[in-house]
C-alpha cells in the first residue's frame, strides 16, 4: 500500500489541512477508525512525504506585514548556472516567502510581505536588486487577497 491513498487517507489529509491542531483522538473519530489506526496512518503520511509539516498560519496584519507584493524577475542569462545561483541565494533570503520558476515573460515570481510601500521600496533598493543575475524586476502590489494558500482538493 506504500504510496497509495485510500478514502481514509484522503479524509485525514483533508481534515488536517482544515485544522492541523486536531488531536489524534479527534481525527480518529472524524474518519471512523481507532486512534491506533489513525496514528499509524497519519505517521505513514508523514513518513512517505504526503504531509511535509504542520505550522501555524499567522495573520500578516497582526505582525505588521500587511502589504503583499508579487515581484516578477528576469535574469540577465538563462543558463542552469545563473538559475542555480539565483535560487541558492533566494532560499536563504528571509524576506522572500515564495519563489517560483515560471514560463513566459519572467523567469521567477517572488512573493514578499512588507509593512507598507515605503518598506518595500527600501527592501527593493537594498536587497532585491542585489540578488545575483537580476536584469529586471516588475512589482505588483496586491490590492485584495481573494484566496491564499487554499487547501488542496481531495
Amino acid at each position: 500500500m506504500a504510496g497509495e491513498l485510500d478514502r481514509i487517507d484522503r479524509k485525514i489529509l483533508k481534515l488536517l489541512q482544515e485544522d492541523g491542531r486536531l488531536s489524534n483522538a479527534e481525527l480518529a473519530g472524524l474518519v471512523n477508525v481507532s486512534p491506533a489506526t489513525c496514528h499509524r496512518r497519519t505517521q505513514r503520511l508523514f513518513d512517505e512525504g504526503f504531509i511535509q509539516g504542520v505550522r501555524a498560519h499567522i495573520d500578516p496584519q497582526k505582525v505588521d506585514r500587511s502589504a503583499l507584493v508579487i515581484v516578477g524577475v528576469v535574469l540577465d542569462r538563462s543558463t542552469p548556472q545563473s538559475f542555480a545561483e539565483f535560487e541558492e541565494v533566494v532560499r536563504k533570503a528571509d524576506f522572500i516567502l515564495d519563489c517560483h520558476l515560471v514560463a513566459g515573460d519572467f523567469d521567477y515570481f517572488l512573493k514578499i510581505r512588507t509593512r507598507d510601500m515605503a518598506d518595500f521600496n527600501k527592501l527593493h533598493g537594498e536587497k532585491l536588486i542585489a540578488l545575483p543575475g537580476v536584469r529586471q524586476t516588475r512589482t505588483f502590489f496586491v490590492m485584495k487577497e481573494v484566496t491564499d494558500n487554499a487547501p488542496l482538493p481531495f
